[in-house]
C-alpha cells in the first residue's frame, strides 16, 4: 500500500498581501478534505475533482464562482482531470454557465467516447447529465465585475491581477495517480480564448509511471513548453518531484519568459512547488498527516 500524498494550488500572480489569507484559507481546506477521502481509501481521481470542486465553489479564485469576465461580460470556463492509472482524461472548453467545470470534465471522461468537448456542446452534455446551468450574474463577484467595467472602459487596471486558475495532485493508497485543474482564464479574453488549462500536458498531467503536476499561470508562454508533461518527463528521468519542478519552470523562463507556476507530486508521493511569478498559492499535507500552506517560495 502506498501513503496517500495530496498538493493543491489556488493560482500565481501578483498575489496582493490583503489576499493571502483567503487564498490560502482556501487550499487549505481543500487540501485537508481531500486527504480525508484518501484515508478513507478513495481514489486519487476521486479526491482531486473533490479538491478543485471546493476551490471552483470559493470566489476567491477564477474558476467556478468568482471567474473572470471576457470582453462580452461572459464567464466561459476550462477544465481537464487525469488518470494516471489509465492516461484517460476528460475536458471541457468554453463552456458557459456550469459552476463546477472539474465535475463537468469528469463526465466527459467517463460518460462520454471522447475526450474533450467545447462551447455549447459542452453545456448540452450539461444539461444531459442533469447538471444545473447557472447564470453570469451567481459566477461573477463585485469584484470580477468591477474588473471588468476597467478594461471595457480603458481604464488600466493594477498589476496585482493574479491568475486565480486552480488545481490539485494526488496520490493515492493504491499508488493510483490524479490531476486536475480548472479556470476561468485572464481577464477580458476574447471570446472563445483557450489557455492551456483544459489542454493535456500543459495544464495537467498524471502517469502512474512517473507523476502528475497541475499548472497556473500565462498560458500563452505554459503551453508553449508543454509545462506539465515537462515536469513528469522530468521525473521519469530520474528527478524527484521538486527538482522536477524547478526543471520545469526553468525551462519555461529560458525558453520562452514564461510567468507562473506549478504542482508536482511523483509516484511515491513526492511533492514540489515551483513558480516564475511572485506568489503561488498552496497547500499540503505531509506523509505524517501535518498540514503546510505557502504563498511561494524563493528559487
Amino acid at each position: 500500500m502506498a501513503i496517500p500524498a495530496i498538493i493543491v494550488h489556488g493560482g500565481a500572480g501578483r498575489i496582493p498581501e490583503d489576499e493571502h489569507a483567503a487564498h490560502l484559507a482556501g487550499c487549505k481546506l481543500a487540501a485537508q478534505t481531500a486527504w480525508k477521502l484518501l484515508e478513507g481509501g478513495a481514489s486519487a481521481l476521486h479526491a482531486v475533482e473533490i479538491a478543485v470542486r471546493i476551490l471552483e465553489d470559493d470566489p476567491t479564485y477564477d474558476s467556478g464562482h468568482g471567474a473572470v469576465l471576457n470582453r462580452n461580460g461572459e464567464i466561459e470556463l476550462d477544465a481537464l482531470i487525469m488518470d494516471g492509472a489509465t492516461l484517460d482524461l476528460g475536458a471541457i472548453i468554453a463552456v458557459q454557465g456550469i459552476a463546477n467545470p472539474i465535475t463537468l470534465a469528469r463526465l466527459v471522461m467517463t460518460d462520454t467516447p471522447h475526450k474533450i468537448l467545447a462551447g455549447e456542446g459542452a453545456r448540452e452534455f450539461a444539461i444531459h447529465q442533469g447538471i444545473p446551468l447557472v447564470s453570469t450574474t451567481e459566477l461573477a463577484t463585485p469584484k470580477t465585475r468591477a474588473r471588468y467595467e476597467q478594461h471595457k472602459a480603458g481604464i488600466p487596471v493594477s498589476a496585482e491581477e493574479p491568475h486565480g486558475t486552480c488545481g490539485a495532485v494526488a496520490v493515492d493508497a493504491h499508488g493510483h495517480i490524479a490531476a486536475a485543474t480548472s479556470t476561468g482564464g485572464t481577464p477580458f479574453k476574447l471570446p472563445g480564448r483557450v489557455g492551456d488549462s483544459p489542454l493535456v500536458g500543459s495544464g495537467a498531467y498524471a502517469d502512474d509511471r512517473t507523476g502528475a503536476a497541475s499548472a497556473t499561470g500565462d498560458g500563452e508562454q505554459i503551453m508553449r513548453v508543454v509545462l506539465c508533461k515537462a515536469a513528469t518527463d522530468a521525473i521519469g528521468a530520474g528527478m524527484d518531484a521538486q527538482a522536477a519542478a524547478d526543471y520545469a519552470i526553468r525551462v519555461m523562463v529560458e525558453r520562452v519568459n514564461g510567468l507562473g507556476g506549478l504542482i508536482v507530486v511523483d509516484r511515491v508521493g513526492n511533492m514540489g512547488f515551483a513558480h516564475s511569478d511572485r506568489n503561488i498559492a498552496t497547500a499540503w499535507i505531509s506523509v505524517d498527516g501535518v498540514m503546510h500552506a505557502a504563498m511561494g517560495r524563493n528559487l
